[in-house]
C-alpha cells in the first residue's frame, strides 16, 4: 500500500511539471544549446514532500536554508482547479450549471468536483484526485455520538449547523447531480459531505470566486497558527512580579498590551502573507513566512481560527492553539454594548480579554459613577482594588459554572483519551479495564452507536469500518473539550491568584494606615 501510494505521488510531482509548477526560486532564460535534464519531480529546488507525524502528518519540507520572503512555490494559473477552468473544458457541465443560478459557487464546484472524480482515469486531473484524502474529519462528517462527545452546548451547535447546512445544500444540488447522470455512489450525502469538506478545507483564495481554487501542490503545506511570534515576544509579566497597585493607573498595562496584539493579529489575518494569487504573473505564489533551515517544516498560514473553527473547516486542532478562546455569555444587567459578542472571552492562557474585563469592571461600579471613570475603564485602567476583586469573582464563579455543565472532568478526559489511543493500538482487557471503569458510559455509547460488539478482549475486538473510522473523530472531539475544559481551570487559577493578590496589598495598605 505505502509502495502504491509513494509511486502515486511520484507520477503526480512530475505531472505537475507540465502543468509549469515549480519551486525554482528563478527561472532563468537557458540558452538554445543548453541541454537541460528532464526533471521527475516539480520540487527539489526549494521545497519537498514529507512526513511529520506530530505536526500535520504529509507536509513541505525546506530542501534548503530559506530567506523570509523568498518566493518557493510558483503554481500557474491553468493548474488552478476553478468553476470557470472546470467548466471550460467540460461544455455539457457549463451548460447544465447555467440552468441552476440558485446554487452557491461552493456548491457548484463541489458538484464539478464529483464529476470529474466520476470521469476516473479519463480525468485530466486524476493525477491530482488521486492526492486528495479519501475522508476528513470536518464537523460535518460528525455521528450523533461524536457531536454529543464535545459535551458543550455552544460546541454541539455548531456541528448539528454544519451538518444541517451541508445536508441542505446537499438536496439542492441533487437536480443537477442528476442532470448530469454521475453515477449513484457521487450522488450519495457521503459523497457530497467529502466533496465540500475538500473545498471548505482544501481552496484558496482568488479573486472574483467565493469558492476558491484548488491548488495542486500547494494545497501539500500544513498549518502555521498566526500571532505565535507577536504573543511570545511580548508575553507579559504576572501579577505577584508587578509593582503595588495604583488606583486609575492600567492594569500593569497588560490589558492595553494585550489588546494591541489581538489587534495586530486580526490585522495580519485579514490578508495572506505568505501566499496569494498575482495577477501581473498569472499564478498563484508562495513565499517562505519565516527563515527555514533545511528540513523544517515549512507552513502555511491558513487564517485566524479557535480550535472549533479547524474541526469545522479543517478536521483537525492544535494542543498549544494561541487564538483559542472560550466565549461568556453576560448577564442581561451587564452592559456590554460597547463590545462585539466574539470579543467577550477567557483567552488560551486563561485570562480574561481586555473587552470582557472592561464590561465587568464598568458594571462592578456604581451606576451613577459609570460616566465618569467610562474613559477610564475604555484605556484598559483597573478602577479599584474592589473593583477588580468583584472582577475577578464574578469570572472565576462563571468558569466554575461551565465547568459544573459538562458531565466529565478533565481527568475523565484525560483516562479516556488513553483508552481511545490504546484501543487504537489493539491492547490488552487487563491494560484498559479501569479506563473501562472510570468512563463506561461513554465507551458504551461508542460501541453502540458504531454497531461493534463488546466483549472479550478489546485487542480481538473486531472493530467494524464505521467503528475505525469513528474513533478519530471521537478522538478529536474529547480533545477538543479538554482544552476548553482546561482554559477555564487556568482562568479560576488566575482568578484565585489574582484575587489573593490584591487581598494580601489591600491587607497591607490598611496595617500601613493603622500605624
Amino acid at each position: 500500500m505505502e509502495e502504491e501510494q509513494e509511486e502515486s505521488l511520484e507520477t503526480f510531482l512530475k505531472w505537475a511539471i507540465k502543468l509549469g509548477i515549480t519551486d525554482s526560486p528563478s527561472n532563468p532564460l537557458q540558452s538554445e544549446t543548453q541541454i537541460i535534464p528532464p526533471l521527475s519531480s516539480c520540487l527539489g529546488k526549494s521545497l519537498f514532500v514529507s512526513q511529520f507525524p506530530d505536526a500535520g502528518g504529509r507536509g513541505l519540507a525546506a530542501a534548503r536554508d530559506l530567506r523570509k520572503h523568498e518566493l518557493i512555490l510558483r503554481v500557474p494559473k491553468s493548474a488552478l482547479m476553478t468553476r470557470e477552468s472546470l467548466m471550460l473544458s467540460d461544455q455539457k457541465l457549463s451548460l447544465s450549471i447555467k440552468r441552476y443560478p440558485h446554487l452557491s459557487s461552493t456548491q457548484i464546484l463541489s458538484v464539478c468536483l464529483l464529476a470529474e472524480m466520476g470521469k476516473g482515469r479519463d480525468s485530466w486531473w486524476y493525477p491530482y484526485l488521486m492526492q486528495l484524502p479519501r475522508q476528513y474529519e470536518t464537523l460535518t462528517s460528525f455521528t450523533r455520538f461524536e457531536t454529543q462527545a464535545l459535551q458543550v452546548d455552544g460546541a454541539i451547535w455548531t456541528a448539528e449547523r454544519a451538518i444541517s447546512k451541508a445536508e441542505m445544500e446537499w438536496r439542492e444540488a441533487i437536480p443537477l447531480m442528476q442532470e448530469l447522470e454521475l453515477r449513484p455512489q457521487f450522488l450519495t450525502f457521503r459523497s457530497w459531505l467529502w466533496s465540500s469538506a475538500t473545498i471548505s478545507s482544501r481552496t484558496l483564495h482568488v479573486p472574483r470566486d467565493d469558492a476558491g481554487c484548488l491548488c495542486p501542490v500547494g494545497d501539500l503545506f500544513n498549518y502555521a497558527v498566526p500571532g505565535e511570534e507577536s504573543f511570545c515576544s511580548e508575553e507579559v509579566e504576572s501579577w505577584t512580579k508587578t509593582c503595588s497597585l495604583q488606583i486609575g493607573s492600567s492594569w500593569t498595562d497588560r490589558d492595553a498590551k494585550e489588546n494591541l496584539d489581538v489587534e495586530q493579529v486580526d490585522e495580519h489575518s485579514q490578508r495572506l502573507t505568505d501566499a496569494g494569487y498575482e495577477e501581473d504573473s498569472d499564478a498563484y505564489c508562495f513565499y517562505a513566512r519565516k527563515r527555514y533551515s533545511k528540513g523544517e517544516q515549512v507552513l502555511l498560514g491558513y487564517g485566524t481560527y479557535t480550535n472549533l473553527e479547524l474541526l469545522e473547516y479543517y478536521g483537525f486542532l492544535l494542543n498549544a492553539n494561541l487564538n483559542d478562546k472560550v466565549f461568556i455569555q453576560l448577564e442581561p444587567d451587564i452592559n456590554s454594548n460597547s463590545w462585539p459578542k466574539d470579543s467577550i472571552y477567557i483567552q488560551h492562557d486563561g485570562k480574561p480579554s481586555f473587552a470582557l474585563l472592561s464590561a465587568l469592571r464598568l458594571w462592578a461600579t456604581p451606576p451613577n459613577h459609570r460616566k465618569s471613570v467610562g474613559h477610564l475603564v475604555y484605556s484598559g485602567a483597573q478602577l479599584s482594588t474592589e473593583n477588580e476583586i468583584s472582577v475577578m469573582r464574578w469570572v472565576r464563579k462563571n468558569c466554575k459554572i461551565l465547568l459544573e455543565k459538562v458531565p466529565s472532568s478533565i481527568e475523565d478526559d484525560v483516562l479516556l483519551l488513553k483508552f481511545i489511543e490504546e484501543m487504537q493500538d489493539h491492547p490488552s482487557l487487563r491494560e484498559v479495564k479501569k479506563m473501562l471503569l472510570a468512563c463506561e458510559a461513554e465507551i458504551d455509547a461508542f460501541f453502540e452507536a458504531t454497531s461493534s460488539p463488546k466483549s472479550g478482549n478489546v485487542g480481538e475486538l473486531p472493530l467494524s469500518r464505521k467503528a475505525r473510522r469513528s474513533i478519530e473523530r471521537w478522538k478529536l472531539a474529547v480533545q477538543w473539550r479538554l482544552r476548553y475544559k482546561q482554559i477555564l481551570v487556568d482562568c479560576v487559577s488566575y482568578c484565585t491568584e489574582v484575587i489573593n493578590f490584591l487581598s494580601s496589598q489591600q491587607i497591607s495598605s490598611m496595617r500601613t494606615i493603622v500605624t
